[in-house]
């Protein structure tokens, strides 16, 4: 990194440390993620236990849940195959806080701005053998110490789309020296390896490892327990649409696509789990839903009843986070929020790996799996209402037509799995 580069990016870090200091208390997730690192090198330092030199340590760092989703089944591996090896877990999102500690680190807290006093006492705190990026996010400032220190850096999972702003002149300036410190890197497939040789890392240090999150979604479709509480009290005989992930924008269309649906195909019904759910979020839908004359509970209403909740209702709106996946059990097909709104299309492959057809908004560019799905015939994308509409009555109204579309998606997901091993293998060798 020049040193105008690196002058620049020290403001920002500066800059970051004083809204840190002044962020006030709010829902925005903005502020949340300041506001969480104010005293964050102190609770490191109360965490981290004296370090035994004889077991090292392998730091994780994935930003939000969507990395962590690629981390997780890594982690787990590493831990059945190497004890001895300690572990902890970083985060920068406030949305993965609730997640981290499925992944059974050691220890885990949100990851500090990348300043220089932040990453060396970090380092010193934590010890680490090996430091892991996962999927493309890295810190020039942690990378550039932690390999001052000795300490090899790797990225698991790795990814760089073809339309990325990581590939721009700006970005490849700031983050260059970073990608080509890279002890290994363990990317998604071929394409990805060769955009993130022309970011900077070195070409024989990458390695195609595959994605991880196929395996992730793979175990928790084969471990659904359909028995349980929350699948027995949402389950039904009528087809199901499964709406994951969705934004109001996303809900623009797929609502009015859902009443012109009903008049089809009138015994379907929807599950529908926003992406935030807030109030202002649920109740939205709740609304249209009883101005469409629909049958309308929440799945709290559902598995928790205090009064009469409708027997069987037409659409479930989900109101709490972590049970999607579970719920893709029921989908007869999917629609995947993501792609009406600019943050981009969420996760396609959990829908698929319970064998059901997806489909999603224009905005799934940037999704691999995405385009995975579309070119086996397990996905398919829509441009508005009309379409959505067009769509789903072929898949919920013949059966055949679905069953098809949906073999297909799932043998996308069978077909990509076996990253978690390789990846473990990638880490294996650099722990010694």
């Amino acid at each position: 990194m020049n040193v105008l580069f690196r002058t620049l990016y020290a403001g920002a870090v500066s800059l970051a440390r004083l809204a840190t200091a002044v962020a006030p208390a709010s829902d925005r997730k903005l502020w949340r993620a300041f506001r969480a690192r104010r005293g964050l090198l102190d609770r490191w330092a109360a965490i981290a236990p004296p370090r035994d030199p004889s077991r090292p340590l392998v730091w994780l760092h994935a930003p939000s849940v969507g990395e962590g989703l690629q981390a997780r089944p890594v982690a787990h591996a590493l831990r059945a195959a190497r004890p001895d090896v300690q572990q902890a877990y970083s985060f920068f999102s406030p949305s993965a806080e609730r997640f981290a500690a499925s992944v059974g680190a050691e220890f885990t807290e949100y990851l500090p701005f990348d300043g220089a006093r932040e990453a060396d006492r970090l380092l010193s705190l934590v010890q680490p053998q090996l430091l892991v990026f996962v999927k493309l996010d890295v810190w020039p400032t942690l990378v550039a110490r932690a390999v001052a220190r000795g300490v090899p850096v790797a990225m698991l999972s790795a990814t760089l789309s073809a339309t990325s702003r990581r590939r721009g002149v700006l970005a490849r300036a700031l983050l260059r020296e970073a990608y080509a410190a890279m002890s290994l890197v363990g990317a998604i497939d071929a394409d990805n390896a060769e955009r993130l040789v022309a970011l900077g890392v070195r070409r024989d240090r990458v390695r195609v490892t595959g994605d991880t999150r196929f395996d992730q979604v793979w175990q928790r479709a084969q471990g659904v327990d359909r028995g349980s509480a929350l699948l027995t009290a949402t389950a039904s005989d009528r087809p199901t649409l499964v709406a994951g992930s969705t934004w109001p924008s996303d809900e623009a269309v797929l609502l009015p696509a859902w009443a012109t649906l009903r008049r089809s195909v009138p015994r379907a019904r929807l599950i529908i789990a926003p992406h935030e759910p807030t109030a202002a979020h649920l109740t939205p839908i709740m609304d249209w839903a009883r101005a469409s004359g629909l049958q309308v509970c929440s799945l709290g209403e559902l598995t928790h009843p205090i009064g009469a909740a409708p027997d069987d209702p037409d659409v479930i709106v989900v109101d709490r986070v972590g049970v999607l996946g579970d719920l893709y059990a029921h989908a007869t097909a999917a629609f995947v929020g993501g792609g009406f709104h600019r943050a981009g299309l969420h996760s396609a492959i959990e829908p698929a790996a319970f064998g059901a057809p997806v489909l999603f908004g224009p905005g799934h560019r940037m999704s691999r799996e995405a385009g995975l799905l579309l070119a086996a015939g397990g996905a398919g994308a829509v441009a508005d209402a009309s379409t959505l509409s067009a769509a789903l009555a072929s898949w919920l109204g013949d059966m055949q037509l679905r069953s098809s579309a949906g073999a297909a998606a799932r043998a996308i997901v069978e077909r990509e799995r076996g990253a978690t091993a390789r990846s473990l293998a990638l880490l294996t060798e650099l722990i010694g």
